[in-house]
């Protein structure tokens, strides 16, 4: 699996929103200014080559679909992002975001109890 572009995520993130659409659906769930028919064309067919997106074709038209999760690229995602910035270490990630955002003992035991609720329900499925 490929690191998506920022304009690739963008249109993925309204595809797994969406379920399944066409390029004038995509453009409009985007923000202003929107861009042109073709940039989102040309983004969409990038994301099929790459192997992200799926059509069914409907003449001269196409109605576009995810073909990967978005819980799959999310785990892809932040696992690099993981390695690439903290040596792979989840640790060294939660410390960091504990100093960034000057979290106390309070806040750290909340985030411990959503991550064990989260951990609870896994285990339940």
């Amino acid at each position: 699996m490929k690191e998506l572009t920022r304009a690739e995520e963008q249109v993925m993130h309204i595809l797994w929103r969406l379920k399944s659409g066409f390029v004038k659906d995509i453009i409009s769930e985007m923000p202003e200014p929107k861009p042109a028919y073709n940039t989102v064309s040309t983004i969409v067919r990038i994301l099929e080559q790459k192997g992200f997106v799926k059509h069914i074709a409907y003449g001269k038209t196409h109605e576009y679909y995810p073909a990967v999760d978005k819980a799959k690229y999310s785990k892809f995602y932040l696992n690099n992002f993981l390695s690439g910035y903290f040596s792979g270490s989840f640790e060294s990630l939660v410390s960091f975001f504990a100093k960034e955002n000057d979290l106390d003992v309070k806040d750290m035991d909340e985030l411990m109890k959503h991550v064990k609720d989260g951990l609870n329900k896994k285990d339940d499925e």
